[in-house]
């Protein structure tokens, strides 16, 4: 086992601080996307998150069905406690 595989096998049980929906967002991770990523937040389950951060405590959320001039989600950010965890268990 070389360090890279004790990376990946000691990261893949915490989501990163921030992660995006968003492919053009810097923040993007298409693999984690599809292994499914979970969010509590203040405590209640959230399904609707487009962006979320630890660190800074928010999520970001669609706001309705409105849609900017590029046809993306608008979005509001609402601040609080952040619990992002991993749906399936196994990496």
């Amino acid at each position: 086992m070389n360090l890279d595989d004790a990376m990946s096998d000691t990261m893949s049980d915490t989501p990163p601080d921030r992660l995006s929906n968003d492919p053009n967002s810097p923040y993007h991770d298409a693999a984690l996307l599809e292994r499914g990523i979970g969010i509590r937040f203040k405590g209640a389950e959230k399904t609707n998150v487009e962006e979320y951060c630890v660190s800074e405590g928010w999520i970001r959320v669609a706001a309705g069905t409105a849609k900017d001039r590029h046809g993306n989600p608008l979005t509001i950010k609402l601040r609080g406690a952040v619990e992002p965890y991993f749906k399936d268990k196994a990496g």
